[in-house]
């Protein structure tokens, strides 16, 4: 008993003290939560001194904006079918069914680069558009000019009278990593002078947005992850010095509005078509003469190729560029003048930038042997001279006959001047939804008065063609297309 009784008054100084202790240690606790604590650093273990910086928009941002323009586009609206057979206007008691119909209205981007108002923008921006206003960043406009656009790659450069202007630089899209911070700078909604960012995301991205049997397209997109949305089509894509590396030109949406990515043309390919159009107004293409295709592991397999890398030559066309140098069908392409390719669009990209006759080193892989060849690249008629646009017979292509209107028939619509539409058949005309008796007045404002004002004001015609007139039945019309 007395030996418990010990044991017990043991357990209970124990606990006193214990006590006495946890009630120093809360005290000292308080008193500590008044003074500032200074925070211990906490690094990983590879990191050293202060740790990444984001980076600066800033400088790249203020460059960018003032070489970014509003391009505002018109286009005719067609009129309705019924409208040729009868005037709606005249039957609800309205006397001005002469009236012109609103045209249709876009709007895009565009970036300067020249200061002598040289300006690179969509394509599909400005395809048929009757006028085309550039608004500057400092809200001064101008009227803009198509100088030359190529389908193929969706780009077009247009023209403004004025000198001395702000503009951007081109870099390199070669050099552009992925991960790489880029800025979107473009004029979405409307909304000018809007800077976005993002990452490069992946390069030499095919959408298969652009092209046709007749105009094979060159898709080799620069995807990011920056915000673009309408509007920003046609604006730069730059890098965090402010250098040009691409044209934005599409998003990846379900719904017509951002959804996370967008693409762009990158810069080496907007470099060569923009030199081509000013020097020959026609895009001088190269060709390799071959059909490509791509290479994955179940194509690897049936062919017994142990690698997956390269673009493998499927055809090697008669009297083309490669069979002339001595590549074969079979051969698996893995670089052009040092460049890798991995794939049809980085192909496609990368022989995009020569003209015809440039000699270009092409390596290949034949059964695991490597070789390489000079190839003396060839244009689409299989020689290497300048192609030149045909100029075409545009009185053909319209797919009528004209008469002048008689004085009756001038008197009686109330117009001074007229060219009358007789014998229509397939043509633009035709197209523009135009039909028989249609008497033209005007063709982009100017006065048509005979068959040779047509070819006159048409001829070596380039973008939107806005035609005016009126049909015998004192209905007005107006329509338009793209040349």
């Amino acid at each position: 008993m007395k030996k418990f009784g010990g044991y017990l008054l043991v357990a209970v100084l124990g606990s006193l003290i214990s006590l006495g202790a946890f009630v120093m240690i809360q005290k000292h606790s308080l008193k500590l939560q008044g003074i500032p604590q200074q925070s211990v650093p906490v690094r990983l273990a590879s990191m050293s001194g202060e740790g990444p910086s984001m980076p600066d928009f800033i400088t790249a941002a203020n460059m960018t904006v003032h070489a970014v323009v509003h391009v505002k586009t018109e286009y005719a609206r067609k009129n309705n079918y019924y409208d040729y057979f009868f005037n709606f206007h005249d039957f609800f008691g309205d006397n001005n069914g002469m009236r012109e119909p609103a045209p249709l209205e876009g709007a895009g981007s565009g970036v300067i680069i020249s200061p002598d108002g040289y300006i690179v923008t969509n394509n599909h921006v400005v395809q048929d558009a009757t006028s085309i206003e550039v608004v500057l960043n400092d809200k001064r406009s101008y009227k803009g000019t198509v100088v030359g656009a190529d389908p193929s790659t969706d780009l077009a450069v247009l023209r403004i009278d004025e000198k001395s202007l702000p503009y951007l630089a081109y870099g390199n899209s070669d050099d552009l990593q992925i991960g790489e911070w880029v800025l979107a700078v473009g004029n979405p909604f409307n909304l000018t002078s809007t800077v976005t960012a993002g990452i490069v995301s992946a390069k030499a991205r095919n959408i298969n947005i652009l092209g046709s049997p007749e105009n094979p397209a060159i898709e080799s997109f620069i995807q990011t992850d920056a915000a673009v949305n309408r509007g920003n089509s046609g604006g730069a894509l730059v890098n965090t010095r402010g250098e040009l590396i691409g044209i934005n030109a599409a998003i990846a949406s379900g719904n017509g509005y951002y959804a996370g990515y967008s693409f762009a043309i990158p810069v080496n390919i907007v470099k060569k078509v923009v030199g081509d159009l000013l020097d020959f107004g026609e895009v001088q293409r190269a060709f390799l003469g071959v059909n490509i295709r791509e290479i994955d592991s179940k194509f690897a397999q049936e062919q017994g190729l142990k690698q997956l890398r390269g673009v493998y030559v499927a055809d090697v066309l008669d009297d083309g560029a490669a069979r002339n140098s001595g590549i074969q069908k079979g051969d698996i392409i893995t670089s052009i003048e040092g460049v890798t390719v991995n794939s049809t669009s980085e192909l496609l990209e990368n022989v995009s930038r020569y003209r015809p006759g440039d000699k270009v080193s092409v390596s290949v892989n034949r059964n695991n042997d490597a070789k390489t060849f000079t190839v003396i690249l060839k244009n689409k008629n299989g020689n290497t001279a300048v192609v030149k646009k045909e100029k075409s017979d545009i009185v053909s292509m319209l797919g009528a006959k004209f008469e002048n209107a008689s004085p009756d028939l001038l008197n009686r619509l109330g117009i001074k001047n007229g060219v009358q539409v007789k014998n229509l058949g397939d043509g633009i005309l035709r197209d523009a939804g135009i039909r028989e008796g249609y008497v033209i007045t005007e063709i982009d404002k100017k006065p048509i008065h005979s068959a040779t004002d047509i070819e006159s004001a048409l001829t070596d015609k380039k973008g939107g063609v806005l035609i005016e007139g009126v049909y015998p039945n004192r209905t007005r019309a107006y329509y338009g297309f793209g040349l």
